[in-house]
């Protein structure tokens, strides 16, 4: 197991070609997909030769950036999966933040733990400058996540979306979150 971070309850990991099952599971739940597609069914075969490849291509293209499988320490669970990448018009010196993590991790603070080291780790070893995150606007928990970890909001802003993965609220938009080294360096904020 490839363990790139490590906090007080979590592992972030390397994805493997192991890991479709558990993208699978993940992506099939409606709830956690109500903020994405509206909750629409997972397609495995999707998983496999789309989101896998392009996770596991990010480790060898972006030394530091990718997608961390987030594991539980206590029981080895798969909770879902953390994402740290410049997203593909951005500086590489300015990646987003991002995660996705089953319902049974919700309300337990591990989207904080694992968001607020991986910002460490790119303020004080990948010299990173500033890291951007966004949500919908009435996703009020991922909101509240970026908020515990200083981030700023920055915009509203509309992305056309096919009808048939709009989810409730997307009529309100998006918004754009954002903190930089030196904001997160005079907050204190530690991983």
């Amino acid at each position: 197991m490839h363990i790139f971070l490590e906090t007080e309850r979590l592992f972030l990991r390397r994805f493997t070609e192991n890991d479709a099952d558990a993208l699978f599971e993940l992506y099939d739940d409606p709830a956690v997909m109500k903020y994405l597609n509206g909750g629409q069914p997972a397609d495995r075969a999707e998983i496999v030769t789309l989101d896998l490849p392009a996770f596991l291509g990010y480790y060898e293209r972006f030394p530091g950036y990718g997608f961390w499988a987030a594991i539980e320490k206590r029981t080895g669970a798969f909770l879902g999966w953390f994402h740290f990448r410049p997203r593909p018009d951005d500086p590489p010196d300015e990646p987003e933040l991002g995660y996705r993590l089953h319902r049974t991790a919700w309300g337990k603070g591990y989207g904080t733990e694992g968001s607020a080291a991986l910002l460490a780790k790119g303020f004080t070893e990948l010299g990173v400058r500033r890291v951007t995150a966004s949500t919908m606007v009435v996703n009020k928990a991922s909101r509240r996540v970026m908020e515990k970890l200083g981030m700023k909001l920055v915009r509203t802003y509309f992305e056309e979306v096919p009808e048939h993965e709009r989810a409730p609220g997307s009529e309100l938009g998006d918004v754009e979150y954002a903190i930089t080294r030196e904001e997160w360096l005079a907050s204190g904020a530690r991983e």
